[in-house]
């Protein structure tokens, strides 16, 4: 598939200005300037975060409200349940703010809501299980910002909420006692795009300030936090970049019971990043809400036991294997069916529908199906009576309000630009097909059907060296505004070494200027008849570090490349 490349503009003035103050490699101080990062103070705490800059907790609307609610139940030993979703960002959340409140409290419960049964978000069931076992008092995280409804049937039940969530708000909030969330038109907190997690850490914070507690009490769960803000997908930026960081360091250095069993079973024996935690932890836990009941990971981050850890861990496991298996087998069953689809061809859209598919894996098929065909995607499967599933779509397209285009065929529907899920019935979904192909024909434009590849800056092999990497390297955490930078480098010529390796994979050698690199091109074979034509090439990759008998180099993980003009 051919890829759209757009190099981000920079400004030369701003840079100039930043290397004179930095002193460091001028592409660097480029790529800075694009992120934000255009003075000396600014570069500082970029590269050394500090604990110390995280806001303070009481400036987010309604902490004192929550933290008086809490401390309350304490006093009067109500029953507290803490209650969140099955995601990565809710079991973490919920484990590290039920471990909290326990230390203060030891009359609490949790819950997670079990995804086929309940659903996203706060459940009636949920609340039943509150009233059935005389908890008086319901924090949810992760969710609970758009559940007026429920949260108004708890209040007659006698069950007051704390929200701690970080989801867009409606006009109409929840009948909460406090509601914690940033987004709020009206909170003045300064930072905005803490997740569940996040905003969990910010209430602990707070909650340890009020009863004079060390630091420890709520730094202690910073592992749990990153492996939310990692798997949430939120920007990489402000607070998210302090937590992500120190709750790093704490992944490598003393991870709790739970996360250390999961890098055990998943043989990780490198310094983890936060990439790792996305594609090693994350799936791991998010397979026990797909395949079969999430609260076992709120059971793995609470165990203290490291036997028992491990245990909960292989369940884990056992069930990320199932979700694999599931996920290999069901986008095999997709593609064969978009190619005996003649008129997928010309269609905007991919839609698949097979009755037998396991609703778990529908949403991550569909991501599959974004890499083969760049299409907004839907892929549906029977769950009863329903037809359900889940869309994707392309980077910079609408999906949500191109479902919203097509309500009338559906019985509910949830999301946002990017994502959403829905529900319908069997006998709507030819009808619902054709509304969608025909909404996303009518709004998306043809550029956005082709994939974009984001180039940070030019570069020359002659700039590649130990130090530029080292300086690069302390731009990590990677994640979503702080992407890991990508570099084109120009008019490069190819060498009698390169080769593909295991029949998918080129192994690059590549020289410009008489600097030879080496590197990597996963699922490139298809790219090296270009190399063979021994043109000048650009090239198109970000930098890693590869070590072979314990000796380090840097080495080119190739994104595309093309003949150059």
């Amino acid at each position: 598939m051919e890829k759209r490349w757009t190099i981000v503009a920079s400004d030369a003035v701003k840079t100039e200005a930043l290397q004179a103050a930095l002193s460091i490699n001028k592409t660097i101080c480029s790529i800075l300037v694009a992120r934000g990062i255009e003075t000396f103070e600014i570069a500082k705490d970029f590269y050394r975060p500090k604990l110390s800059d995280l806001h303070d907790p009481w400036l987010m609307k309604d902490m004192d409200k929550a933290v008086t609610r809490i401390l309350t139940a304490r006093d009067t030993n109500e029953r507290i349940l803490v209650f969140g979703d099955y995601d990565v960002d809710g079991t973490t959340a919920v484990a590290s703010m039920y471990q909290f409140i326990c230390g203060i409290h030891n009359n609490t419960d949790y819950y997670i809501p079990h995804r086929y049964r309940e659903g996203y978000g706060v459940s009636k069931m949920g609340i039943d299980y509150a009233k059935e076992t005389g908890c008086t008092l319901i924090v949810s995280l992760d969710c609970g910002i758009k559940s007026t409804d429920l949260i108004a049937y708890a209040k007659t039940l006698g069950i007051d909420f704390i929200v701690c969530d970080h989801h867009l708000p409606d006009p109409i909030l929840p009948p909460a006692v406090a509601i914690l969330n940033p987004k709020q038109i009206d909170c003045p907190y300064p930072y905005k795009e803490l997740c569940g997690c996040g905003v969990g850490i910010k209430l602990m914070m707070a909650l340890a300030q009020k009863l004079e507690l060390a630091d420890e009490t709520y730094l202690t769960y910073l592992d749990l936090a990153a492996t939310a803000i990692a798997a949430d997908i939120v920007p990489l930026t402000g607070e998210n970049r302090i937590l992500a960081y120190y709750g790093l360091e704490k992944v490598n250095q003393n991870p709790c019971p739970g996360i250390k069993a999961l890098l055990q079973l998943s043989k990780v024996e490198k310094k983890m990043l936060l990439t790792n935690l996305v594609f090693v932890i994350a799936p791991r836990i998010n397979a026990a809400g797909r395949m079969d009941d999430a609260k076992k990971a709120v059971q793995l981050f609470i165990e203290q036991d490291a036997t028992k850890a491990l245990e909960f861990a292989q369940m884990l496991q056992s069930d990320n294997l199932d979700r694999r298996e599931a996920d290999s087998t069901i986008t095999e069953d997709a593609l064969a069916q978009i190619i005996n689809d003649p008129s997928h061809a010309h269609k905007k859209t991919t839609f698949v529908y097979q009755e037998s598919w396991h609703k778990g894996v529908v949403g991550i098929v569909a991501s599959r199906l974004i890499e083969t065909y760049y299409r907004p995607t839907i892929v549906l499967t029977r769950s009863g009576d329903i037809a359900a599933g889940s869309a994707r779509s392309v980077v910079g397209f609408n999906l949500y309000e191109a479902i919203h285009a097509c309500r009338e065929h559906l019985i509910g529907y949830g999301g946002h630009f990017a994502a959403a899920g829905m529900t319908l019935l069997p006998e709507n979904v030819p009808a619902f097909a054709a509304a969608f192909e025909a909404a996303v024909a009518a709004q998306i434009t043809d550029d956005l059907l082709i994939p974009e590849i984001v180039i940070d800056a030019p570069i020359s092999f002659k700039e590649i060296n130990q130090g530029f990497y080292n300086i690069l390297s302390q731009m990590e955490p990677f994640g979503p505004e702080n992407m890991k930078p990508v570099f084109i480098a120009r008019g490069v010529k190819n060498t009698s070494y390169s080769k593909i390796v295991k029949e998918q994979h080129i192994r690059f050698v590549l020289q410009q200027d008489g600097i030879t690199l080496s590197g990597i091109g996963f699922k490139m074979a298809d790219k090296f008849a270009l190399l063979q034509m021994n043109q000048p090439l650009d090239i198109v990759f970000t930098l890693d570090e590869n070590e072979w008998n314990n000796e380090k180099t840097i080495q080119l993980k190739m994104i595309d490349l093309r003949i150059s003009a």
